[in-house]
């Protein structure tokens, strides 16, 4: 090197920076030789180097800077000057942190950008030039070598050191006949956290803590990261690879650091050297998206074939039976019995028959009880030791027709009202994701996750149309079987007068409203995953819940059922504590305690109302006659429970309950949605298992159909649960932890685990609505006075 004159357009640019700067020392410089200098604001060095750039052949250009003196208050100023762009970065490097805090980073490295060249090969200049303001004078190492793997292979893994001043880069050229690649980051260490970015071939590259995020798509890592990118996003079929290490890893999950003392303290970061690993993957061809989405439509098309098959053999066995006569043994016997009938089969099937033909808009809504001994009967038959059907179906069937129709209006008006701003607001979120590029706001399963146009996960999406698909097909067979009783109504059957469990079906199309409600609310919650939205998918999970419960209930109590704005009113208010608990139960004992509390008073309220159905009050006089009763019927006359059937279900329904709650007390789970749901789910198995056992010990049987029914469904049942407890993404966690979870395709290289939950899980639900809807087919030629009550 030589001590030079300042050249023209050299001076005015670096006298700006530097001011009084006397001395310019240029120097012809080489790569992959280290340059141990010293600068001092009286000295300025400019290193220059040359290299060919090939059109076909790209490289990687690495700075490297050490500074073995702390100069933080007057750094050293390396600017990078290029054809197309300029680097430029001080040493100390300050990244900053959470609370202002501040790491200084004496060893830098960078990859220069590479701009394209039009022509087959040309030399390309850059000059790296050294300065700083202080008067001391400062070591350095300089040392500019060639990055041999810049450009990544196609199914070939790379690996390579970064640190939060030594970020890296590579670039990924689209080969022919490959218009979707995913480009995996996977590491053994956790922490520190990391970030990925997926950027356009431009200068600058934004490959720092605090600038990374500023264009293209990223991510948070830990140990896995995974984006997919197409060709049509990146006009020169090629893009940038960027990784770069983090100052902190709160956005990982990681511990919180300690908060300065003074402002302007400098923290040392430590050693955050991460070793990781790069591979860029061709993604999924257009076949396999035809292929899953045949495969999806067929499963579901197939329960219509079979379906309408058992119809068509059905018909031909009642077909069969139409030669023979039905005994009128039963009938007559039944007929001319008055125990416990209460005057109801005394009235003639004609006036039956015309009532039912009456219009139903001359119904007043809440006019429930028509029959004149209903008020002073209802004490003394609900209060009975031994309950039949006839007991509690004695009100008129136009007014329960009525009254449970509301239960589907409602559901239908709920889902219009609930849908319409949860499909604009995931759309608005599927937007955000794309605009800003920040993979962190939707928690997919980024191994096995395929965009379709503007939706990030097609295939999530997708394997929801089950629950439409078996929704609308539960629908319809509910219509069918509507059809026919009201034909057997209008022809006076008896069978369908006077036998059977009452035929009610406003809850079962409620029920399959509710199912396709859940398969449409569950894909905008797969549009973008995530802890804000995660209601979307568990809303109508409690409505499904809580409606087959109350049609489990229905089939014996039809007069005493709640009504449609009583249950609503309840499902509204599990929603709402729901979404507190998503809120504010993290972690918080006070909201626990009250909770568990409301939980166990519900619990109690309930069993009271069923024990005594429905034939108690809630006032003050209650704790004086619990105490009265308990005296009377357990210490003095030492009598065991009156309803012995209901208060073993009550028993080991409070005993599961309790323990639900001292549960969440004690664990205060993070997934507060899914511990509700649970509590749900658990009393509905609780409830049908009671339910199966009290008609076998009854004396009534279970027709094959609906055996096989209950098998199937509770075979399906246990597949779906087993791949619901994967777990291939939590928003419990921060996405980069929820990354870890995540596991490539299983089924057609099309579909993941969860996906396989939403076929199993629609299936099983529809497999239990058909239990529901067919149970009790046995009973259809019983009178009803002989059909117990439990």
């Amino acid at each position: 090197g030589c001590n030079l004159k300042l050249p023209f357009g050299i001076s005015r640019s670096h006298g700006l920076v530097l001011g009084e700067a006397t001395n310019v020392v240029q120097k012809d410089a080489e790569f992959d030789v280290t340059y141990n200098d010293t600068v001092t604001s009286e000295n300025q060095t400019i290193y220059a180097f040359n290299h060919t750039v090939s059109r076909n052949k790209t490289e990687g250009v690495r700075v490297t800077v050490d500074v073995l003196l702390n100069a933080s208050e007057s750094p050293i100023l390396f600017v990078v000057r290029q054809k197309q762009a300029v680097l430029s970065f001080q040493v100390p490097l300050i990244l900053r942190g959470l609370y202002q805090r501040k790491y200084p980073y004496n060893h830098i490295g960078r990859t220069l950008c590479q701009p394209p060249t039009v022509v087959a090969s040309e030399t390309q200049y850059f000059y790296v030039d050294v300065s700083t303001l202080s008067s001391l004078g400062t070591h350095y190492q300089l040392r500019v070598s060639r990055v041999e793997s810049f450009t990544l292979q196609t199914n070939k893994k790379f690996s390579f050191t970064a640190s939060p001043s030594q970020p890296q880069y590579f670039k990924y050229v689209f080969p022919e006949g490959e218009d979707t690649v995913i480009v995996k980051v996977t590491s053994d260490m956790n922490f520190p956290c990391s970030v990925m970015s997926i950027q356009d071939i431009q200068c600058p590259v934004y490959d720092l803590d605090n600038n990374v995020a500023f264009i293209g798509m990223y991510q948070t890592i830990t140990k896995k990261g995974a984006i997919t990118v197409q060709r049509k996003d990146f006009p020169l079929n090629s893009f940038y690879v960027v990784v770069v290490v983090k100052t902190e890893d709160e956005a990982c999950g990681g511990p919180l650091r300690y908060y300065p003392l003074r402002p302007d303290e400098l923290i040392d970061a430590g050693n955050r050297t991460k070793i990781l690993d790069v591979i860029v993957s061709p993604a999924i061809k257009t076949e396999v998206y035809v292929m899953g989405m045949l495969f999806c439509l067929g499963i579901f098309l197939s329960f219509y074939v079979l379906t309408l098959m058992v119809a068509c053999t059905c018909y031909c066995f009642c077909l069969a039976d139409n030669g023979s006569t039905l005994s009128s043994e039963a009938i007559t016997d039944s007929a001319t019995s008055t125990d416990n009938n209460y005057g109801y089969l005394e009235r003639s099937l004609d006036s039956a028959g015309r009532s039912r033909q009456e219009s139903l808009s001359s119904v007043e809504e809440d006019d429930y009880d028509t029959l004149d001994d209903i008020d002073s009967d209802k004490n003394i038959v609900r209060t009975k030791k031994y309950l039949c059907v006839s007991d509690l179906a004695r009100k008129d069937k136009r007014i329960l027709s009525k009254k449970y129709q509301i239960y589907f209006w409602n559901i239908a008006t709920i889902a219009v009202f609930y849908a319409l701003p949860v499909i604009q607001l995931v759309i608005t979120y599927q937007t955000v994701v794309n605009v800003t590029g920040n993979q962190d706001i939707c928690y997919y399963n980024f191994l096995c996750a395929h965009p379709l146009g503007a939706l990030s996960s097609f295939n999530n999406i997708l394997s929801n149309v089950g629950y439409v698909m078996l929704g609308l097909l539960f629908l319809l067979i509910v219509l069918k079987r509507d059809i026919t009783h009201n034909r057997a109504l209008v022809r006076n059957d008896i069978n369908a007068l006077e036998c059977g469990i009452p035929k009610h079906f406003g809850l079962f199309y409620a029920m399959g409203t509710a199912l396709m409600m859940e398969g449409l609310l569950s894909a905008c919650y797969h549009v973008c995953p995530n802890y804000t939205n995660f209601q979307f998918d568990t809303s109508f999970m409690y409505m499904i819940a809580g409606l087959c419960m109350l049609k489990l209930y229905q089939k014996r109590h039809p007069d005493i059922n709640a009504s449609a704005y009583t249950a609503y009113a309840c499902l509204a208010g599990v929603i709402f504590f729901s979404v507190l608990g998503v809120v504010f139960g993290k972690g918080n004992m006070v909201f626990w305690i009250v909770f568990s509390v409301i939980h166990i008073l519900a619990t109690l309220l309930l069993s009271t109302q069923l024990y005594y159905m429905g034939r108690w009050r809630l006032d003050s006089g209650v704790l004086r006659r619990v105490v009265y009763i308990v005296y009377t019927d357990s210490i003095r006359q030492c009598s065991g429970p009156m309803y012995i059937d209901r208060m073993v279900l009550l028993v080991l329904g409070n005993i599961v309950n309790w323990s639900l709650a001292a549960y969440g007390l004690i664990k205060r789970p993070n997934d507060f949605a899914s511990y509700l749901l649970a509590i749900a789910i658990c009393n509905l198995l609780l409830y049908f298992a009671f339910y199966i056992i009290m008609k076998l010990r009854s004396g009534e049987r279970i027709k094959y159909l609906a055996l096989v029914i209950i098998l199937f469904t509770a075979v399906v049942w246990g597949f779906a649960l087993y791949f619901f407890f994967q777990g291939l993404s939590t928003w419990q966690k921060t996405p980069a932890e929820s990354r870890d979870h995540n596991r490539d395709c299983i089924l057609l290289s099309f579909f993941d685990d969860h996906d396989i939950w939403h076929f199993l899980s629609s299936i099983a639900m529809f497999g239990s609505f058909l239990v529901l809807l067919t149970m009790d087919d046995d009973l259809d030629t019983v009178q009803r006075d002989k059909i117990y009550v439990f």
